[in-house]
């Protein structure tokens, strides 16, 4: 890895109920999540270019995979105002377990909420 490189290439969210959690995130940013199973897991995809440089990921329901409030910490693109997407949560189903918070100027906004299988995700803007 560089510094000309993303520090993440992929990452999977840890779902137990495949079909509440991929509606529960189609809903809090109007996206459709395309699925398919694959090695004995179910996969929603958020969207992506193909891996074509861009970080991109998916909801996963499998044995390896388990939904957790204490796992790491992803952040998912709020842009252009993580405020847009963090209204929704709490009408999906989840909760909201930090507002939107001023990081700085330079690097924008963040948030923290709880998804609908209980894992804690957080959100990222630049206003």
């Amino acid at each position: 890895m560089t510094s000309q490189e993303n520090s993440l290439n992929w990452f999977e969210i840890a779902v137990a109920d495949f079909k509440r959690a991929t509606k529960f995130y189609e809903a809090i940013f109007g996206i459709e999540m395309p699925q398919q199973e694959m090695m004995g897991m179910k996969m929603a995809f958020f969207p992506s270019d193909n891996m074509a440089g861009k970080v991109s990921g998916a909801l996963v329901e499998g044995p390896m995979h388990k939904p957790s409030a204490d796992g790491a910490k992803v952040y998912l693109n709020g842009n252009p105002d993580l405020s847009n997407a963090l209204s929704k949560v709490e009408a999906a189903g989840g909760k909201v377990v930090m507002p939107k918070t001023k990081i700085s100027d330079e690097i924008g906004f963040m948030a923290f909420f709880t998804d609908s299988e209980g894992n804690t995700v957080a959100l990222h803007s630049n206003k």
